[in-house]
C-alpha cells in the first residue's frame, strides 16, 4: 500500500455514469477489483473508494463516487491500492461480466485484458453499456443463467444488500470459475477493522475492505 497525492484531469460522463481521469503516480493504480481511497481534504470526514475501470494517461480512469463534487485540476490525497481484485485464468476463452444491480463501471477493467487473450467477452446487465468495444455482447439479466453456463470465467458486481437474492437466483449454478465483487462501505481501507464492510460468507464474518471486496465463489 502507498499514499500520494493524484489530481483530478478530465470528468467524463458516459451512459449516465460519471467517470473521473485522474493523473496519480503508477504504484497508486488499483488492478481490477481493488479500490485506493481519495479524500479532497475537504470538510466531508471520510474518504471514497475508486474502483479502476480503464488504463489513463499517467494514471487511470475511475467511477467518480456520487458524493464528490470534483472538477479538472482538484488535487486529491490517495492511499492504495487497498484489498483483493479480480484474476482472470489464463486462457480463459469465454468470459462474462454480471452487472447484477448496478453499473458495470468496476468491472470494465476486465475487458480489454480478456480480450487481449482472445477471449469472447459477453456483458449482462440491465444498464447501457454503448460505449463498450464493439467485441463485447450485451445480454439482459433475463438472459444471466444461460450466459453463466456458457462462461469459464465469470466475475460478478453486486451489492451487500442484494447478495442473498443474487446468491438464490444462483443456487444450482456449478461455475468453472468465477469471483464476486461485494460493495460495501470501506471507510477505513482495513486500518482499523471497524466492521463497517463485513459480510457473512459461510456462517464467518469477513471484512469487505481488505479480504474482498471480490471474494472468490467458492468463499460463497
Amino acid at each position: 500500500m502507498s499514499m500520494g497525492r493524484g489530481q483530478v484531469r478530465e470528468l467524463i460522463l458516459e451512459e449516465g455514469q460519471c467517470y473521473v481521469r485522474l493523473s496519480c503516480p503508477a504504484n497508486l493504480i488499483p488492478n481490477p477489483g481493488q479500490y485506493v481511497l481519495a479524500s479532497d481534504g475537504s470538510d466531508s470526514p471520510l474518504p471514497v473508494p475508486l474502483f479502476y475501470t480503464d488504463s489513463g494517461p499517467q494514471g487511470f480512469i475511475a467511477a467518480a463516487p456520487s458524493t464528490a463534487s470534483w472538477e479538472p485540476g482538484h488535487e486529491l490525497h490517495l492511499r492504495g491500492p487497498l484489498g483483493r481484485g479480480f484474476s482472470l485464468p489464463v486462457g480463459a476463452l469465454r468470459v462474462g461480466l454480471v452487472a447484477f444491480d448496478n453499473t458495470p463501471a468496476r468491472l470494465r477493467g476486465l475487458v480489454g485484458h480478456a480480450l487481449k487473450q482472445h477471449a469472447a467477452v459477453v456483458l449482462v446487465g440491465d444498464t447501457s453499456a454503448d460505449t463498450l468495444p464493439d467485441e463485447v455482447e450485451v445480454q439482459p439479466l433475463s438472459a444471466l443463467s444461460d450466459i453463466l453456463e456458457w462462461t469459464e470465467y465469470a466475475a460478478i458486481d453486486v451489492g451487500r444488500e442484494n447478495l442473498r437474492q443474487l446468491m438464490e437466483r444462483l443456487r444450482k449454478w456449478k461455475p468453472w470459475a468465477a469471483q464476486i465483487l461485494i460493495r460495501t462501505p470501506v471507510p477505513c481501507g482495513g486500518t482499523a477493522e471497524c466492521g463497517v464492510c463485513a459480510v457473512t460468507l459461510k456462517d464467518e464474518w469477513k471484512l469487505g475492505c481488505k479480504e474482498g471486496p471480490v471474494f472468490d465463489w467458492r468463499e460463497l
